[in-house]
């Protein structure tokens, strides 16, 4: 039981810490070079744009934080409307506050956040100059 639960929360990290990669068009570029000529570019342009200093997350520590006070605010506001129905609304608020904080914390956690600016503004420039069409990020 416990290697099954190491395996899924390696997997879970793994899949967490897997940034966004931009999303090519299939240009004449493209097609020519192929799938993973264009993987080996990506992946170039993307160690150029951290070697000139562009950081591909915006802060993960602050986005986790941010994500877990959203959630106590919307988990407090729903466990006090379900408190109130009963006549507990203070301790179905702290109910709720726990539960949503610890589902922010998760949701932070294990997201995959958007990169900063800089670092696709970097990626997809680079994609240019070598021929490609980058249309959005995923």
């Amino acid at each position: 039981m416990r290697k099954r639960v190491l395996v899924l929360v390696l997997a879970l990290w793994m899949v967490a810490c897997s940034g966004p990669k931009p999303i090519l068009y299939p240009n004449a570029h493209y097609e020519t070079v192929g799938k993973e000529t264009a993987e080996r570019d990506i992946a170039e342009c993307q160690e150029m744009a951290e070697a000139a200093g562009a950081t591909p997350e915006k802060g993960k520590g602050a986005q986790v934080a941010g994500n877990t006070v959203v959630g106590a605010s919307v988990g407090a506001a729903g466990g006090a409307v379900g408190g109130a129905v009963v006549g507990a609304a203070g301790k179905g608020s702290a109910i709720g506050a726990a539960g949503g904080a610890t589902a922010g914390l998760l949701r932070g956690l294990f997201s995959r956040p958007k990169p900063s600016d800089a670092y696709m503004g970097f990626v997809n420039r680079c994609l240019k100059e070598r021929g490609y069409d980058p249309v959005g990020w995923k």
